[in-house]
């Protein structure tokens, strides 16, 4: 099977979703896993904070299933997912060395966005016991919702809702809930792109959510140019 390019969140698949016919939860976040497998492509893009108009330059490469995030703007940075374990594993290299981000680190800001280290990881992809809560929509198209909820007391989210696009496997939209049941962070895929007979991100939209108004905190969004092969 060819290898789709794709990166976290967006509207694309390695596989066609509905001729899949998942029939349970799992199978239906194992088709998202499967999305992943982005190879040998590089792709510049930058974080803009909507407030402040403020942009991070970034570069996102692939390569061994490794995603490498570089931040070149100073302090420099470069964010390592590993896909090879799982659940994924995410290490963070600044100047004076490398080190693996740890659980009481996810909710940490990625360079002072509405961005953070959970988000970039996506490791509640791998939660165990998923659970299919029915059917919604994104922008007029179907989607499974299928519901995961935190194992462990780590992390800035208790429960995630993934809507899955029917047509093509990947993930929509998300919404994350702290463990007062409210809304803190909200994604939605709202721009996408062709290449090579896929569709992958153009733009991501990321809101922190007040949990006691429901009212956005801030928001960032994710802008990717045309990739390139390595």
């Amino acid at each position: 099977m060819k290898r789709h390019l794709l990166l976290p969140l967006l509207l694309a698949a390695v596989c066609h979703a509905e001729d899949a016919k998942p029939k349970t939860a799992e199978e239906i976040l194992r088709i998202v896993r499967l999305s992943y497998a982005l190879q040998n492509h590089k792709m510049d893009g930058r974080l803009r904070d909507d407030a402040t108009g403020r942009v991070e330059p970034l570069t996102l490469t692939m390569e061994n299933r490794v995603m490498r995030f570089l931040f070149t703007n100073e302090p420099k940075e470069i964010v390592h997912l590993d896909l090879n374990t799982e659940p994924a594993t995410l290490y963070q290299v600044r100047s004076g060395g490398s080190s693996q981000v740890q659980g009481s680190q996810y909710g940490a800001s990625v360079r002072g966005m509405a961005f953070n280290y959970e988000d970039l990881s996506l490791r509640f992809l791998y939660w165990p016991r998923p659970q299919l809560m029915g059917e919604g929509r994104v922008s007029a198209q179907k989607c499974w919702i299928v519901r995961v909820t935190n194992p462990g007391r780590d992390g800035p989210y208790y429960v995630v809702d993934i809507y899955v696009h029917q047509g093509s496997g990947g993930a929509a939209k998300m919404e994350a809930y702290d463990r007062n049941s409210k809304v803190v962070k909200r994604y939605q895929v709202t721009k996408v792109q062709k290449v090579d007979n896929a569709t992958v991100l153009k733009e991501l939209k990321v809101e922190t959510i007040n949990p006691f108004n429901g009212e956005v905190k801030a928001r960032t969004y994710m802008t990717m140019d045309n990739p390139e092969k390595k």
